[in-house]
């Protein structure tokens, strides 16, 4: 049967609806793809937005508290206090350096880190001085640490450091020579000592528990002199006096 004109209007009509129809999906497609990029750009900046607020504006994260650790001659108390960690304020807007120069201005501290803790919480992670030896003026007792630093009182003497003996003429970098001298001493040579007698920075001299005498110099090679003192009290334990100022050619003196 020969095609008859209607028949074939109709088909091809159905074929430009088709087409129509897919190419109307394909521009439509291509906009969404384009809008979606706008659409997800404009949702993540929108998060961005609201979590900015969150951590630096609002009260969510803000700070309730200040965690001390390290402290044993400090109360954590007088931590918190030098800090001065401002309360309610944003944690991401603490001043974490302006604490740290607070905290290590406190004379028993050697150093500090200061971290936040979140949610809530600044963390002060403290080092403390450690007293090698005692020293003592007019006013008492005082802990000194190795690197010649003052920096606690004792109402009484601790049997376990010595005590450096000064003149009145004696000079704060003699005291830190005296403190880098005890502070190398290995400790079952430490707690033998009962006085380092401190004249000049180059005139250091121990005096042991039981009366010995330790000619040391300077604070100059005191690692090689604290390993030959060592040796010399095990080699020599007779010896009533023992010269290391010089640790290649030690003497001792019956």
């Amino acid at each position: 049967m020969p095609d008859l004109p209607w028949r074939r209007s109709a088909g091809e009509g159905d074929t430009v609806e088709a087409s129509r129809r897919r190419f109307a999906r394909r521009q439509w497609a291509r906009r969404w793809g384009t809008w979606r990029g706008l659409v997800v750009l404009g949702v993540v900046a929108a998060v961005l937005a609201v979590a900015g607020w969150v951590v630096l504006a609002s009260s969510v994260l803000d700070v309730r508290g200040v965690d001390v650790t390290g402290t044993t001659f400090l109360r954590p108390a007088q931590v918190r206090s030098a800090a001065a960690v401002p309360q309610g304020g944003p944690l991401a807007r603490a001043d974490l350096d302006g604490v740290r120069k607070r905290v290590e201005a406190l004379p028993a501290v050697a150093s500090v880190t200061v971290s936040r803790a979140w949610p809530h919480q600044v963390r002060i992670d403290v080092t403390e001085r450690v007293a090698v030896a005692v020293v003592e003026d007019s006013s008492g007792l005082h802990g000194l640490d190795a690197t010649g630093v003052v920096f606690r009182d004792f109402k009484g003497r601790p049997s376990r450091l010595p005590l450096i003996r000064t003149s009145a003429d004696t000079h704060a970098d003699a005291m830190q020579e005296a403190a880098r001298v005890v502070g190398v001493l290995p400790e079952q040579v430490a707690k033998r000592v009962a006085f380092v007698d401190v004249h000049t920075r180059d005139a250091i001299s121990l005096e042991l528990r039981d009366g010995r005498v330790v000619v040391w110099g300077s604070a100059d090679q005191s690692d090689a002199k604290s390993r030959v003192l060592t040796s010399l009290l095990k080699a020599e334990p007779d010896a009533r006096a023992y010269d290391v100022s010089v640790p290649g050619q030690p003497t001792t003196r019956s």
